[in-house]
């Protein structure tokens, strides 16, 4: 190891205090650089090392099969490296200053099958209580409507219209929009108003659509996220069970079944087709599974 390199994990080590794992961390991503630079040409060094070298590797190791985010802390060590000696007048320049660290990309939506979601509507046994009924009523409409789960927790008994099977909800930044009823789901709150109104007998009147059955108030997020949580875990094994998770679901079921983008854009009232686009990412993504696993020359 170089003296600047020595200087460097010292100074990690004893004047800003990180842990081993870190200054080992550091200085193997520095000694990488470094053989990285060396082998580009032999007479480079650290005061001569330019920012397209700093690139280049950064390049390198992707086209490694590195991810963006095992780069990112690289660059990062190489970054910290430079400010050291920027700041210790052992160079001039800075050549990493100007290097931006490679692109995250954005996870893919967690999302049910939709052999799973059939599975669970339509041969899960919800107990015939209060709870069975609200819950079922709830799983359903996160479902067969895609709404958030602030817009569901919202609803007021006057927001849906069983009659005509359109339900008024309030989404980001107040705007409203009317979202349809399928008919299972008419059923399912058809058959769950009975006994929220028998909950609701000796309780204050309230105008919530979903109640929980000791107070008679409406329902928060923490008994949603556990009821749905709860249902999930009868078809899937993933860890994400969110009641957003059903509101991913639903989208990528539209799109897989040749829904437009635009109609499931004003279904989920997004801003922008940019948003509902990255569910096009996932259905593909689905659909190279499926090619991977059926054709038989894959």
């Amino acid at each position: 190891m170089d003296a600047w390199l020595e200087e460097f994990v010292a100074y990690l080590r004893y004047e800003r205090n990180y842990s081993e794992l870190t200054v080992v961390s550091y200085s193997g991503s520095l000694k990488a650089f470094e053989l990285y630079y060396k082998s580009l040409e032999e007479e480079l060094s650290w005061t001569t090392v330019t920012s397209d070298v700093v690139r280049s590797w950064m390049v390198s190791l992707l086209d490694d099969g590195l991810s963006p985010s095992g780069v990112c802390p690289k660059l990062s060590a190489v970054k910290s490296f430079y400010r050291f000696l920027l700041k210790r007048g052992l160079i001039t320049t800075d050549p990493a200053h100007s290097v931006s660290a490679p692109k995250k990309g954005k996870p893919l939506p967690y999302f049910v099958r939709e052999t799973d979601m059939n599975r669970l509507l339509d041969d899960l046994e919800f107990p015939d209580s209060f709870e069975g009924r609200r819950d079922k009523a709830m799983v359903s409409m996160l479902y067969l409507t895609g709404m958030r789960a602030a817009e569901l927790l919202a609803l007021d008994l006057a927001d849906v219209d069983l009659h005509n099977a359109v339900a008024s909800v309030v989404g980001k930044r107040n705007k409203q929009r009317l979202i349809p009823l399928l008919p299972e789901l008419v059923r399912e709150i058809e058959n769950y108003l009975p006994a929220r109104e028998q909950v609701l007998k000796d309780k204050p009147e309230t105008p919530a659509l979903f109640v929980e059955a000791r107070t008679g108030r409406r329902i928060g997020y923490p008994k949603l996220r556990a009821v749905v949580r709860e249902t999930l875990a009868n078809v899937t094994l993933q860890s994400k069970r969110s009641p957003h998770v059903l509101r991913h679901s639903f989208a990528t079921s539209m799109l897989n079944n040749s829904a437009d983008l635009q109609s499931v854009k004003e279904l989920l009232g997004h801003e922008s087709l940019k948003t509902t686009a990255i569910y096009t990412h996932t259905t593909f993504e689905e659909l190279k599974k499926m090619y991977n696993q059926a054709h038989p020359r894959a």
